[in-house]
């Protein structure tokens, strides 16, 4: 089909942070950043003087200081301790080690529960939460606010100009959802913004459905506990509420930070496809995106699915390099089985996000706790001292990064955009849809791992998003769209864009509200084909199908009852009620394809029209041929290959090539162990 260009994809439209404070300016005397999380509130001095001896050796360069510090700096209210902390970062500094330092407001002390009780947040049951734990705050309270900027304030103060600050991390893992009074009362002012008068707010929310219509702003909560199912569009506004309020806190905060110290980067950490908050609306706020990360040993599809969330992670960014805040040297503690990582896999692991982007591979946490809730988590220095197989290899993978300084800044270019939208996911997973079976993440790893395994890098993008550049664009699932965002996919495929749907796309407004008519009603035309029933399927019946030439596939889920209205049914329903009907369908819309799947086929299936879909946009990935469980991509000049199996692999490569792990060179094929990991820089 016709190219829309071969230079990497415009990715900054939604991204309003200034480069000029990026990883770079961390990067720059530093290489690759190495480090993680030092708490050394929970430990004697003497500790602290061993900890920075063992960092050097281990080629440390960054660690994250204080997250949960408040109770130690402020031990009452309004009392200040820092001097503790100030022979913390001088002894860091003296080391020649960075600090990021956090603000320390996600786990206030137990005073401030105490003594302001509305501070403390209320569970949808009208419960309220206490403390003894961590996140016990309302992000909308008035109290907590002020005291959190206060201790902020006073932070920033103190340590501007510190020779070893080098980052600022704003809270942690923000996500705190409220029911409060003063939660209510912020509600009501976010939905008068947004709809300007109660007629406006009882249109949109549909409230003649069940009597639910408003007289006066005063009746309006927040979407408590109640009898039976609640209004979904007052919970879809509730989900973007509670993501601005926390992205109005994050902002006094970074603010506060930003006057005192405007030459540093700010940044907070985010979680992944972690659905209470809108990463898209929240990443251009912060200098560098960061990500905490932590892949579950006993799931298969770990490495494909952490590959999705680099790939995201660095999406939020615009492209730019991203940091990886958090991560795990073996077990955690916090699943109900923690399964160890096998030797090699933290290496594999870190190395996966430096393929995809990372310019910053730290870790939870430097030295394991003795106590607290998180006694049990992996670290960086185990509980059984420095002297242990787990350390040494953090101590290898550390000091091995210096020989990949170069990759730090370097793009990770990618043909293939996947679009993902928060506010859809919301409206997609309420309560009262025809299945609970077809959730938004299940159906993003689901397209995007056929193209992990082809080692097509993929960008992922909000419906909003500048398409030009990209040959291909995968749309999972996008339940809920708007009208301008459908006519902007109808034109990247007039243009000559080749463009994948999955099902249930298309089927609500903004608002949550179903679009009357055959569906997808406002992709109908760029897919020549609509659908009329959405048919849940059994779960102990998988679906067979046909493609075009007879070979078949299996679904599983869901299907549609579609028929074709210029598109070419490619594959078919092979028996049931939808025997004959199209299952997958193909358009060819002005310069471009449009590709329909009305079904959720197995990975079978997927990986064939996934082949079959890259023929169309003529997008191939890092290497021709990728044996199972094996990773490629480049990262600038370099191409990282990983093998995930538990067999060795060979290889082959495009040219000859300098390994800079190891310094060898490789020409034709290389072999990998299992857990094995090149660099593979080509040969002048």
């Amino acid at each position: 089909m016709t190219s829309l260009g071969s230079g990497p994809a415009r990715r900054s439209r939604h991204l309003t942070a200034s480069p000029r404070l990026g990883t770079h300016t961390l990067t720059a005397g530093r290489g690759l950043l190495f480090g993680g999380d030092y708490n050394p509130e929970q430990w004697p001095e003497e500790v602290w003087i061993e900890d920075v001896e063992l960092m050097r050796a281990a080629g440390v360069n960054l660690v994250t200081v204080g997250v949960f510090s408040w109770a130690r700096i402020e031990p009452q209210p309004g009392a200040r301790d820092f001097g503790w902390l100030d022979r913390v970062l001088d002894l860091l500094g003296s080391a020649g080690i960075a600090v990021d330092l956090a603000t320390p407001t996600a786990s206030p002390p137990p005073w401030l529960g105490h003594r302001w009780p509305r501070t403390l947040p209320v569970d949808e049951s009208g419960h309220r939460l206490w403390y003894g734990s961590r996140n016990q705050f309302c992000p909308s309270s008035p109290a907590y606010r002020e005291k959190a900027l206060a201790i902020v304030t006073d932070l920033a103060d103190r340590y501007a100009g510190h020779p070893a600050l080098a980052l600022w991390h704003v809270g942690n893992e923000y996500g705190q959802v409220c029911h409060c009074g003063d939660t209510a009362a912020a509600f009501r002012t976010w939905l008068r913004e947004r709809y300007g008068d109660l007629d406006a707010l009882n249109e949109a929310w549909g409230t003649s459905f069940w009597s639910q219509r408003y007289g006066e702003w005063a009746e309006i909560i927040t979407p408590r506990r109640a009898p039976y199912m609640i209004n979904p569009t007052q919970q879809l506004d509730f989900w973007r509420f509670c993501s601005d309020a926390l992205l109005a806190h994050y902002r006094a905060e970074r603010d506060i930070l930003r006057e005192r110290t405007p030459d540093l980067p700010i940044t907070t950490n985010f979680m992944g496809l972690f659905k209470p908050v809108d990463y898209w609306a929240w990443a251009p706020e912060e200098d560098i995106v960061s990500n905490d990360w932590y892949p579950d040993p006993a799931d298969p599809l770990s490495p494909a699915r952490s590959a999705l969330t680099h790939d995201l992670t660095r999406s939020l960014g615009g492209g730019r390099p991203w940091l990886l805040m958090e991560q795990a040297t073996n077990g955690v503690n916090w699943r109900p089985h923690n399964l160890p990582k096998p030797p090699g896999q933290l290496r594999l692991e870190s190395l996966q996000a430096l393929a995809r982007g990372a310019d910053g591979l730290c870790y939870f946490q430097w030295r394991a706790s003795r106590f607290g809730a998180e006694r049990f988590h992996a670290a960086m220095v185990p509980h059984a001292g420095p002297e242990t197989r787990l350390h040494a290899e953090v101590r290898a993978h550390g000091n091995e990064l210096r020989g990949l300084a170069s990759v730090a800044g370097t793009p990770v270019p990618a043909k293939v955009a996947m679009v993902h939208d928060w506010a859809s996911w919301w409206a997609l997973e309420e309560r009262g849809r025809p299945s609970d079976r077809l959730t938004l993440p299940d159906q993003l790893l689901r397209f995007y791992r056929p193209l992990w395994e082809r080692g097509v890098t993929v960008d992922l993008v909000p419906p909003s998003a500048d398409l030009t550049g990209y040959a291909l664009t995968v749309v999972p699932n996008l339940y809920l769209i708007s009208d301008g965002d459908a006519a902007s996919l109808t034109e990247y495929v007039h243009r000559g864009g080749v463009l994948l749907v999955g099902p249930f796309s298309g089927v609500a407004d903004p608002r949550g509200h179903v679009r009357t008519g055959r569906f997808p009603a406002p992709l109908r035309e760029v897919l020549g084909a609509s659908g009329e029933e959405w048919l849940p399927a059994q779960e102990d019946r998988p679906v067979r199908c046909h493609w075009a030439d007879g070979t078949g596939f299996t679904a599983r889920i869901w299907t549609e009852l579609m028929a074709a209205e210029g598109a070419e049914p490619v594959a078919t329903f092979a028996d049931g009620d939808l025997a004959g009907r199209p299952a997958v369908l193909r358009h060819e819309s002005g310069a471009g394809v449009a590709w329909y799947v009305a079904t959720v086929p197995e990975a079978d299936g997927l990986s064939e029209l996934t082949a079959r879909v890259l023929a169309d946009a003529d997008v191939t990935g890092a290497l021709p041929e990728l044996p199972p469980g094996v990773e490629a991509v480049r990262r600038g000049p370099v191409l990282f290959v990983l093998n995930h199996g538990d067999e060795t692999r060979r290889v082959p490569i495009p040219y000859p090539a300098e390994d800079l792990l190891t310094g060898s060179t490789a020409d034709g094929t290389v072999t990998l162990a299992p857990r094995a990991v090149v660099a593979l820089r080509p040969l002048d």
